[in-house]
């Protein structure tokens, strides 16, 4: 179906990150309570990612990509214990789906010298990555000021957050199978994803739940792509929205993109509604959500309150 004329709001995050006054900072709190409310998703510009740095990630992931598919699958995600690494096209079949995602991929992480927790702390296959100054937390400040929560809870919340990111590559829509989407429509697991689009390269829609139809969300120059969680949904009480989504490369050639997942700390509760009684915390939604996709320890699964059996 057409989207006709509804559009993801596209919000300006600087009047929160460098506010000129009260006044500039309690708007993106309410554009972005908003738009999580309604949407689960928002665009955001005012960022403060230099663009050149936007263009060496483009470069970073084409490098990668463009190695001989030998090269890529010695750095196979499969092999490694924090599941870094490389995917390939075909590998990603979701329950329901008809066919394979079409994308292929390449796993990251944040740098750590030891594998720890199933591999959810560890070294990357391939670290050398430019690093973005855009960081989750900015993102969870603005959303829990939404609901008016004290900012402190931010930083009892990462004090060492899990923070996959995954680069993705689509294959032009020539080549893929009738059917087939780069990614079949789903929602994220967990906090807040990030996404970085190639500029001219649309394939992203979201679900609008209330109109029963997908919305189109350009991938525009400088602007970054925000949505919530089943995590958030959750801890929110549903105050904010997880919406369903998925790609299906519309343009010329391959397109690119890299997604950031926010979780937060492996032992943290709900920060966005400190009062709830469920005391689950991001390890154990984890471990229930992916227990049949990744090797847990059952010193992890134990870490996290989840029976080994």
């Amino acid at each position: 179906m057409s989207s006709g004329e509804v559009v993801l709001p596209i919000i300006d995050l600087s009047g929160y990150i460098d506010p000129k006054s009260p006044e500039d900072k309690q708007r993106v709190i309410e554009e972005v309570r908003d738009a999580a409310r309604q949407y689960g998703f928002f665009q955001a510009k005012g960022h403060g990612i230099p663009l050149d740095l936007q263009q060496d990630l483009l470069r970073c992931m084409s490098n990668v990509f463009n190695l001989p598919k030998d090269e890529k699958l010695k750095m196979s995600f499969l092999e490694n214990p924090c599941r870094r690494g490389y995917e390939a096209a075909g590998m990603s079949h979701r329950e329901g789906d008809a066919l394979p995602d079409a994308k292929e991929c390449f796993f990251v992480g944040r740098e750590d010298p030891e594998v720890e927790l199933s591999g959810f702390y560890g070294p990357n296959v391939w670290p050398n990555l430019p690093e973005a100054d855009f960081r989750g937390p900015t993102i969870w400040s603005i959303l829990l000021e939404g609901l008016n929560q004290p900012l402190d809870l931010v930083e009892q919340f990462a004090k060492r957050p899990i923070v996959p990111m995954k680069l993705i590559r689509y294959p032009p829509h020539s080549q893929a199978a009738a059917g087939q989407f780069g990614i079949g429509a789903h929602t994220d697991f967990g906090g807040v994803t990030i996404l970085f689009q190639q500029p001219g390269k649309d394939g992203l829609e979201v679900w609008h739940e209330g109109r029963e139809e997908w919305i189109e969300v350009p991938a525009r120059e400088d602007i970054y792509v925000v949505n919530c969680g089943d995590m958030v949904q959750r801890w929110s009480g549903g105050a904010y929205k997880s919406a369903r989504h998925r790609v299906i490369n519309k343009a010329d050639g391959e397109r690119l993109s890299c997604a950031t997942f926010w979780h937060g700390d492996v032992h943290a509760t709900n920060p966005l509604r400190p009062d709830d009684p469920n005391k689950e915390t991001v390890g154990l939604l984890l471990a229930k959500r992916f227990r049949n996709q990744y090797s847990f320890t059952k010193e992890f699964l134990a870490e996290v309150g989840v029976g080994a059996a």
